[in-house]
């Protein structure tokens, strides 16, 4: 059983003041927590129902005995930040990011102020999905450790790098081409397929700083066929990512 305390630190760990103060985060749902055992993330506790760990007994073998927890339903219920609580939960060490400056050769996602949680996730998972190897976040993102956050991005964030960073000294100094994302670029469709640059996104209601576009080499644009204003962040970032990297 879980002491009083212990319950306590982990509810805890749903505020980010909390994340940082630790170094830890959680995350929730057989898949993800499957994803992050699959992939060696540094996982220091599994809080699970009993049902789960026998049928995941391969997965969590690595970890030592102590790290793992039975614990019952109405527990997890109270250890979780869903409103259905699901049947495995893993406690993590936040990775630290030492130096996120993109080098030639890579494509890296870049990310200004976005702030929905569900949407950094699926950007995360988008990136994956391309195959991108990192992603840089300005400091006024929405913290890539909220729950949610992890939530979306379905285990992607287990093999995806995030740092944090300001996005117009990376524009500066990486000496790579760089593609913002406007609504008064240049035609997508124009552009030939990239082996090496950064791809840049803006927040969802005022998308990317003036500064930011003028740093950009290129300035991209996603025609309009429509009558909608503007595009979900992680949707543009997806046929973007698709037509430049395809």
């Amino acid at each position: 059983m879980l002491s009083k305390a212990q319950i306590k630190y982990i509810q805890s760990l749903q505020h980010k003041k909390n994340r940082q103060k630790f170094s830890q985060y959680i995350a929730e749902g057989d898949k993800i927590v499957q994803e992050l055992l699959q992939a060696r993330m540094p996982v220091q506790k599994i809080f699970a129902t009993t049902a789960w760990l026998e049928q995941h007994v391969s997965a969590i073998r690595h970890l030592p005995a102590g790290n793992v927890i039975a614990v019952e339903e109405g527990i997890l219920k109270q250890l979780s930040s869903l409103t259905t609580p699901n049947n495995a939960m893993a406690l993590l060490n936040m990775e630290p990011v030492s130096n996120p400056m993109p080098v030639k050769g890579t494509v890296v996602l870049a990310l200004e102020a976005i702030q929905d949680p569900g949407n950094m996730g699926t950007l995360i998972r988008i990136a994956d999905w391309f195959g991108i190897p990192q992603i840089i976040c300005s400091p006024d993102c929405v913290d890539v450790y909220n729950p949610k956050t992890i939530q979306a991005t379905m285990g992607s964030i287990a093999r995806v790098r995030i740092a944090e960073y300001d996005i117009s000294e990376v524009l500066k100094r990486s000496g790579l081409p760089s593609y913002a994302a406007t609504l008064h670029g240049k035609n997508i469709a124009d552009f030939s397929t990239i082996k090496e640059g950064i791809i840049l996104i803006g927040n969802e209601g005022r998308g990317l700083t003036a500064e930011v576009q003028e740093l950009a080499t290129h300035k991209i644009t996603i025609p309009k066929l429509g009558g909608a204003e503007s595009l979900n962040a992680a949707v543009a970032a997806g046929i973007i990512c698709g037509r430049l990297l395809i």
